[in-house]
């Protein structure tokens, strides 16, 4: 029997009001972004005249506050309420973005100002990531929570499509500085939304050490060989695609294609992760967890070394295909990963579980970053989106090693 109850807690849409604002203010601020992702790393390359090491910095600082900051904040939120912080969070995004096209506009926009501008966005993306990771269990039932993290990466992945083929085109019609504003826009949008979520889970953590209880977050995670599986995968994943995307500009203008190609070459992976996310549900129930996990990544793997091909002419199709695979192991990893994660989770641990991860993905995205600067610098940009590609390639090895621990907690 349904009860009005169960209604309210649903992973539908049309039935949970708190899940739709949710999933609205989500949209809002994931099309800025996306659109923003391929807008920055444009004005650094053409703007500023940017090179290999700068546009490394750029994108290693855009997810270095991650790394800094990320466990602290885990353990902050957990005594936190939640939508403020998330509100806040938007706000401050917003304020720092119109700041590129205003200083573009007076002549006086530099790299720092750019260094300055993604890292202490970074900072608004740590807390707001981990406070709706932390408060999605009060919107959705647990058993749900698949469903409502299935719709979410497919927003995700739906305007990675529509928002970076978007930017291609915004650049090229109003110029990158100005294709910014779309991204602020998106966050204050966010942010009126979040603001009529209703639920807010009472604050779970206790006043005490912050370092004990940073500690309590990482033995949840590092103590359980699931959980550790999918951070050390995820890690290794995310430094790889870092490294391939860290470069992709530069190869890109380099090789002579148009500006709105870039943003359609990166909505190709968007295209694989809406893909993914709407069959994870489906591929774990028949194939299970571990088995699902595992061996999308092994079909994607041989397809991942043809990113090396991009830009030279008919190369650029084969890696757009490949980073649609690429993409769909993504779309599966995020929906099934972090679905196990927060059913095996107590509310007390969400927000220094959920900072664990971000830690260890966001910390590898950071030193990706720069590993690719370096080598992009020292050997050449192609070097590093190769060894990318060959860390794409092998990361299902790691899931393929824990499946029996992955099998035993779904």
């Amino acid at each position: 029997m349904t009860t009005l109850a169960s209604v309210a807690r649903s992973d539908r849409l049309r039935d949970n009001p708190d899940l739709r604002n949710l999933f609205t203010a989500a949209a809002a601020a994931k099309l800025g972004t996306h659109v923003a992702y391929v807008a920055v790393p444009l004005i650094a390359v053409q703007s500023l005249g940017a090179g290999a090491a700068e546009v490394g910095a750029l994108a290693a600082l855009a997810t270095a506050a991650h790394l800094l900051f990320g466990l602290p904040a885990g353990a902050w939120i957990d005594r936190s309420r939640k939508r403020p912080l998330m509100v806040a969070a938007d706000l401050a995004r917003a304020a720092l973005l119109v700041s590129v096209p205003v200083a573009w506009w007076f002549g006086a926009l530099t790299m720092w100002q750019l260094y300055a501008v993604v890292f202490l966005a970074g900072v608004g993306t740590t807390v707001f990531d981990i406070a709706q990771q932390s408060l999605l269990p009060a919107v959705v039932d647990r058993e749900r929570i698949t469903g409502a993290n299935a719709r979410l990466v497919a927003l995700d992945s739906g305007l990675t499509v529509g928002g970076r083929g978007l930017a291609g085109f915004l650049v090229s019609l109003v110029g990158a500085p100005f294709a910014v504003l779309v991204n602020a826009a998106g966050y204050v949008w966010s942010a009126v939304f979040v603001r009529r979520v209703g639920a807010e889970p009472a604050p779970t953590g206790t006043p005490g050490s912050l370092a004990a209880e940073i500690r309590g977050g990482l033995r949840h995670v590092w103590g359980r060989p699931a959980l550790r599986a999918l951070a050390i995968a995820g890690a290794v994943n995310n430094f790889s695609i870092q490294m391939f995307l860290a470069m992709l500009p530069l190869v890109w203008i380099a090789s002579g294609l148009p500006a709105y190609g870039l943003g359609l070459m990166l909505s190709a992976g968007g295209v694989g992760i809406l893909a993914g996310a709407t069959l994870a549900r489906r591929l774990r129930s028949r194939l299970g967890t571990a088995n699902t996990l595992w061996a999308a990544g092994a079909i994607a793997g041989p397809p991942a070394l043809c990113l090396t091909a991009v830009g030279l002419d008919w190369g650029t199709w084969l890696a757009a295909a490949a980073w649609v695979l690429v993409g769909a192991v993504v779309g599966m990893a995020n929906v099934i990963g972090v679905s196990l994660r927060q059913q095996v989770t107590p509310d007390e641990l969400l927000g220094r579980m959920t900072a664990v991860f971000q830690f260890v993905f966001m910390g590898a995205v950071a030193l990706g970053a720069v590993a690719a600067a370096l080598i992009g610098e020292f050997a050449s940009p192609r070097t590093a989106i190769a060894v990318g590609a060959i860390g794409m390639a092998l990361q299902w090895l790691i899931l393929f090693a824990a499946r029996r621990s992955l099998s035993e907690h779904a």
